[in-house]
């Protein structure tokens, strides 16, 4: 994967960049959270440093209390609405891209897969990725998720 990400929006209004300093592994959220938000099986998250984005267009935010208590900031384009981060006051300086807006999202394979206690039970889960019935409980067990590897500076 390459260290300079960019997606953007379905109607192109929203543009974004992400100049990785971390690489983080992609994973797949099964709660019903994800399935509502998404409209489907799961949702697939690309996290990122939070000072590496730069986005370019019109955003909106809304904001959802989620069960473990933590505040998630979801950020959408204000003309067509796809979502494109959310952010979490449990993990400052993360947010998650909605990996669907990546223009090469093809490359993505979630290393894990979170709340399948939920997941919809035609979803096969890979033998060698981590499966959680939940979330990791702190922020040593999402690192194990995760799995941040600084990248190097071409400069």
């Amino acid at each position: 994967m390459s260290a300079t990400l960019s997606g953007g929006c379905l109607c192109g209004a929203v543009r974004y960049t992400v100049e990785q300093s971390v690489r983080f592994d992609a994973y797949a959220c099964h709660c019903t959270d994800c399935q509502t938000r998404s409209g489907s099986a799961f949702g697939i998250q690309q996290s990122v440093m939070a000072n590496d984005l730069t986005v370019e267009g019109p955003l909106i935010r809304g904001e959802h209390i989620q069960p473990s208590g933590a505040v998630a900031g979801i950020y959408a384009c204000e003309k067509c609405l796809t979502r494109i981060y959310t952010d979490n006051n449990n993990r400052p300086g993360i947010v998650n891209l909605r990996a669907g807006t990546l223009d090469t999202s093809y490359h993505l394979v979630p290393g894990a897969h979170l709340w399948t206690a939920s997941k919809l039970p035609w979803v096969v889960i890979p033998d060698d990725a981590i499966n959680l019935p939940g979330q990791p409980a702190d922020q040593v067990g999402w690192i194990e998720i995760l799995k941040p590897t600084p990248v190097e500076s071409n400069g």
